[in-house]
């Protein structure tokens, strides 16, 4: 089964070891994504202003590149996800603002693309339980907390994934990889990646309160689906060591590497030169990895 894939500009080029790892995957679990031809950025935001049409015109195009060679798109960047979700819900129930779009971009377009997250195909498609079946190497006694962030789930009547304040898909994953899934208050809250512009202290602190929350729990590692999160509650703990050298830190891992990590497809899937924290002296204490690998 192939999809059409939409990657995004950070899992293209910056976090492409992520995308790898989700291909990869994909071919272990008998599905493949097909990278769209010739597309371009989603714009990386939704426009809020109802009047900034010209800001759906790069997601739309996707749309309809998408709609031209399958009914789903699937994409593996939570905010690719939420951008290009968000404008095909424009493009199906606003059509004053669909014709002003197409007409400029022109192209007919009427929103009845499926834009679904990687998650929701191993969800829905493949199944946990499927899944859990083609498991070599797993996860067992490992803590880990799933971090959702704040564009995979909302606005929820967009989005419609999974219960925005109490979400499940990522839990149910890594149950299904043997490992231990850590409930933490803090899993669904904003990282403060786009408060960077505006005060780096404000980003410092949103991640603080996301790690704390994690670490009080007994978590060892984060993973997340968003490429932003990761790196920002990853560079932000360089920060607060140095405020507190005895912070113990917290690796943070794209949930594609440690799934193909259980897949039994080796310890290539983690890429240490993205991870500001080593994850293979975690790994490794569990037997997941070499002992002697020290990234």
């Amino acid at each position: 089964m192939k999809y059409p894939y939409f990657p995004g500009c950070t899992l293209y080029t910056k976090a492409k070891s992520f995308d790898e790892a989700g291909k990869a995957v994909a071919l272990k679990l008998g599905f493949e994504l097909e990278e769209l031809e010739d597309w371009t950025c989603c714009g990386a935001s939704f426009p809020l202003a109802e009047d900034y049409d010209i800001a759906l015109s790069s997601p739309t195009r996707a749309l309809v590149n998408g709609a031209k060679v399958g009914d789903k798109l699937v994409t593996l960047c939570a905010i690719c996800h939420n951008v290009l979700k968000r404008t095909n819900n424009v493009m199906k129930t606003n059509p004053e603002r669909r014709e002003k779009v197409t007409g400029f971009i022109e192209e007919e377009y009427d929103g009845s693309l499926d834009v679904v997250h990687y998650l929701e195909i191993l969800r829905d498609e493949v199944g946990f339980e499927a899944l859990g079946e083609k498991v070599e190497k797993p996860l067992a006694g490992l803590k880990v907390g799933a971090y959702y962030g704040c564009l995979l789930l909302r606005p929820a009547d967009e989005m419609q994934m999974d219960d925005p304040d109490q979400p499940s898909i990522m839990e149910e994953l890594l149950v299904a990889l043997g490992a231990e899934p850590v409930d933490y208050p803090m899993k669904s809250e904003c990282c403060g990646a786009f408060q960077v512009v505006h005060s780096d202290a404000t980003a410092t602190r949103c991640s603080r309160e996301i790690i704390d929350s994690a670490q009080s729990r007994g978590a060892e590692l984060l993973i997340t689906a968003c490429p932003l999160c990761q790196f920002n509650l990853e560079d932000r703990q360089n920060e607060m060591k140095e405020e507190d050298t005895g912070m113990k830190t917290l690796p943070v891992l794209y949930f594609t590497e440690l799934l193909g990590l259980a897949l039994g497809l080796g310890e290539a899937m983690l890429d240490t030169e993205k991870h500001f924290t080593d994850p293979k002296p975690i790994l490794a204490s569990h037997g997941l990895v070499a002992a002697d690998a020290e990234g």
